[in-house]
């Protein structure tokens, strides 16, 4: 055997091996959600900080999900993240941090009761889906766009039975939805009941209240 296919053969083993850690890693995350019961997941930017009124929002709508009987899921890291856990967490709910191992920005944060850590993205992202009975969105960046519109994109081709997806921030929202709707929209792109799958709603009880109607708890 040349040095070549030896290194060809030991890099194919060690792909298949991954496998194995894949399915560790999935099996772990199911057995540990699947004692959650109805959460709803919470998606925002990691770089805010607890004096901006978007990360007060967050941390108000946890204190409400969790009264309603709802626990929270968040990526667990920072920023609007780690509002909402903190507002799970201190009304006394299930306060879920679904941390990604990142080499800056992500690290997980205190308030999350319940911690799952993952390597791979595309395993954290079937759960955040798995697990969800709604998602709210606040302001982010290529992440929140990531799993919002996987999101929207899953339940248009009915991938994934129909849940709830919240915008909140309607001034942050606003250009997209408009681009959506004036160009998207208007060349065919989408169909105008693809715009039936998105509410834009900013108070945070009145998110509660919206994702009551589509779950009893």
């Amino acid at each position: 055997m040349t040095e070549k296919q030896y290194l060809i053969d030991a890099l194919t083993v060690h792909e298949s091996w991954r496998i194995f850690r894949i399915m560790a890693e999935f099996v772990d995350a199911i057995e540990t959600l699947s004692e959650v019961g109805n959460a709803v997941t919470i998606f925002g930017s990691a770089r805010v900080t607890p004096d901006d009124p978007y990360y007060k929002k967050a941390e108000l709508l946890g204190r409400h999900l969790a009264k309603a009987g709802f626990a929270v899921i968040t990526g667990g890291g920072p920023g609007i993240m780690e509002a909402a856990n903190k507002g799970a967490a201190e009304a006394g709910g299930k306060s879920v941090g679904m941390n990604i191992r990142l080499p800056f920005e992500q690290k997980p944060n205190p308030y999350a009761n319940v911690h799952i850590d993952y390597k791979y993205f595309f395993i954290r992202k079937v759960m955040f889906i798995k697990y969800a009975v709604a998602y709210v969105i606040l302001p982010g960046g290529f992440g929140t766009m990531d799993e919002l519109f996987e999101a929207l994109t899953l339940i248009q081709t009915k991938r994934i039975k129909s849940f709830p997806v919240i915008l909140m921030g309607s001034d942050f929202w606003r250009g997209m939805l408009d681009w959506i709707r004036n160009t998207m929209l208007s060349e065919g792109k989408i169909l105008p009941e693809d715009l039936h799958l998105i509410d834009v709603i900013d108070d945070p009880e009145e998110v509660v209240r919206h994702i009551q109607r589509y779950v009893i708890v």
